[in-house]
């Protein structure tokens, strides 16, 4: 379901990207992007052994791909979630490839967890120049019928995180003149979604969020943007509550893009300093006319849909 240096820095390990015609078209097919580039800024910060590209919800899907895509264009990556073993096994896939990658546990919607986690990156000598903040929780059902602890923590998850570690992690971004934050939202942050709506609704508040973000950053060297997928097969689905034929049967194939698509496209649209990123043509169609279309009459056709309202 809808579901991111200074003068004087040592360079980083040259690390091969994908490239080729066949790698063009690929990404070509997936990438559509919104907004123009602002001039003033650096969108990508330049590799550097003291920077890193901080990439939270790396255990999985769109997180995994992310960080690899960082990793390909020579950043070092710190990975942080929940689940220590998966990337452990992503770290080691990327030094392999010659890219300082480290692993740091962290429960996102501990406020605690987030202020320790700023202070663990410095023990390591390290500055964050790339932000990604992917981490997020979906739930499904109607309200009437939902976990309260659950919807709390996709609040504290989805929203409180992005904004707690913006506030901490893009003041130095600002004072070095060079940074750079890629906000993971959803196609869902376009309207309201019954049977997902605290989920579609802190995915509103991360793309107007990263909006007016990216409007006060303008001239300081920082640049935000925000990835806004559409339908992608990863796990997120099922631990949102769908089960696998609901998953395959809520919207048409031609709307889902493969996960390594849509961490390609965000990465580039960062690269681009683009405002939003929306990966697949069909996607941007549907973002857009969701925007567009009457509430009065989007809401009763989304409540009738939505598997979730249909058990």
């Amino acid at each position: 379901m809808p579901d991111g240096p200074p003068a004087g820095g040592a360079a980083c390990p040259t690390v091969r990207r994908p490239e080729g015609p066949r790698a063009r078209r690929s990404a070509a097919r997936w990438t559509v992007v919104a907004g123009p580039p602002t001039l003033r800024t650096m969108p990508l910060p330049p590799p550097a052994a003291d920077r890193t590209a901080l990439v939270t919800g790396a255990s999985s899907g769109i997180g995994v791909e992310l960080a690899r895509q960082l990793a390909h264009r020579g950043h070092g990556v710190t990975l942080v979630a929940r689940r220590e073993e998966p990337m452990h096994r992503l770290a080691a896939e990327l030094r392999r490839d010659g890219v300082r990658a480290e692993v740091l546990a962290a429960d996102l919607a501990e406020p605690g967890a987030r202020a320790d986690l700023v202070a663990r990156v410095g023990a390591l000598g390290l500055h964050v120049g790339i932000l990604v903040n992917n981490a997020g929780l979906g739930t499904s059902g109607p309200v009437h019928g939902s976990d309260p602890g659950r919807e709390a923590s996709l609040v504290r998850t989805n929203v409180e995180a992005v904004a707690d570690l913006c506030s901490r992690l893009v003041p130095e971004m600002v004072r070095r003149g060079s940074g750079a934050v890629l906000n993971v939202a959803s196609t869902a942050a376009f309207q309201p979604l019954p049977g997902q709506a605290a989920y579609a609704a802190s995915k509103a508040f991360v793309l107007s969020y990263s909006r007016a973000l990216r409007a006060e950053l303008d001239a300081t060297g920082v640049s935000v943007t925000a990835l806004c997928p559409g339908p992608v097969a990863t796990e997120f689905g099922r631990v949102a509550g769908f089960s696998a034929e609901e998953t395959a049967g809520a919207l048409p194939r031609f709307m889902w893009v493969p996960a390594p698509a849509v961490a390609a496209a965000g990465v580039d649209g960062l690269a681009a300093g683009r405002a939003v990123v929306i990966p697949g043509a069909a996607n941007r169609v549907t973002a857009h006319l969701a925007a567009l279309t009457p509430r009065r009459v989007l809401l009763p056709f989304l409540a009738r849909s939505h598997p979730a309202l249909k058990r």
